[in-house]
């Protein structure tokens, strides 16, 4: 059976080559290839050029030397990964979309070269993000974070028919890593239960958490059978969920969430995605649910 890679976007930014780093310490503990994509669109252009030209054009000279750069990185990082990179004459969201099919995972950096300044996540994240069929990380957060150093993976579950692939991608990733797997289900208060306005009788907050422990039961149920040797640490909490996981990202190494596919070929990142895209101090992992 083919081995899958971890494919990879590179524009020679910061963010890029960070995403590099993360991600070739990432194909050393799933034991899988990296393949570094660089989306260039000079050889639309390449016919301007006189045949009888010597010298290339020099959109291809960066292109090949931010490309090379990038897979000398991960090889000085870690030689035993086997690292491949490619020049894609494409925009570069439609380049990344377009690896997935034969992708483990596409993985970018949280914001490219031409960010606008105080932009928090680039163009090209979000749109992968937004329009992958399979699993996407971006790679941001502080340095424990990105250095793995708190030893968790942070699952956000949400509903059954949205979360059943992260349920699964998060139990691999924590079994690769040998850390503990935290998850988290959020459950809300109703609005209208005050101090001086109760819920309706035979309604109460406790029901509500516990409706909310029931569901982590028919989430986990599967997944911890089959990854026995994965610790597991769940817990109910009272809040909106993009605040409880923002929070929790801040002792997390990865924070994982699922996400439903809307009609079109758009993901539904929903408010949880767009405020940890944005935000976490750790890289996220968004996992659609296949239809």
């Amino acid at each position: 059976m083919t081995e899958l890679p971890l494919v990879v976007g590179v524009d020679g930014s910061d963010s890029s080559l960070m995403a590099v780093d993360w991600a070739t310490d990432e194909a050393a503990r799933h034991g899988l290839p990296l393949r570094l994509v660089h989306a260039s669109l000079w050889e639309r252009y390449e016919g301007v050029f006189p045949p009888s030209s010597l010298e290339r054009p020099s959109e291809q000279v960066m292109a090949q030397n931010v490309i090379e750069t990038a897979a000398e990185r991960a090889r000085r990082r870690n030689p035993e990964v086997r690292v491949s990179g490619h020049v894609v004459p494409e925009d570069a969201a439609s380049a990344l979309l377009r690896e997935e099919g034969n992708a483990y995972v596409l993985i970018t950096g949280s914001r490219g070269r031409t960010a606008f300044e105080g932009l928090l996540l680039g163009s090209v994240s979000l749109a992968v993000a937004s329009r992958a069929h399979g699993p996407v990380i971006v790679v941001r957060g502080d340095k424990a974070g990105l250095a793995g150093a708190h030893g968790r993976i942070l699952l956000g579950a949400g509903e059954p028919g949205t979360t059943n692939e992260a349920v699964r991608f998060a139990f691999r990733e924590a079994e690769a890593r040998g850390c503990v797997l935290d998850v988290v289900r959020t459950w809300r208060r109703p609005a209208r239960e005050t101090a001086e306005h109760l819920a309706p009788a035979g309604k109460s907050a406790r029901d509500d958490e516990q409706w909310a422990s029931e569901l982590l039961d028919v989430l986990l149920g599967h997944a911890m059978t089959d990854h026995q040797k994965v610790r597991v640490r769940r817990s109910t909490v009272e809040g909106p969920a993009k605040s409880v996981l923002l929070k929790r990202s801040a002792a997390a190494d990865l924070v994982v969430i699922g996400a439903r596919r809307g009609q079109g070929h758009l993901c539904h990142l929903g408010r949880v995605g767009h405020r940890l895209l944005h935000h976490a101090d750790c890289p996220v992992a968004i996992v659609p649910q296949r239809m």
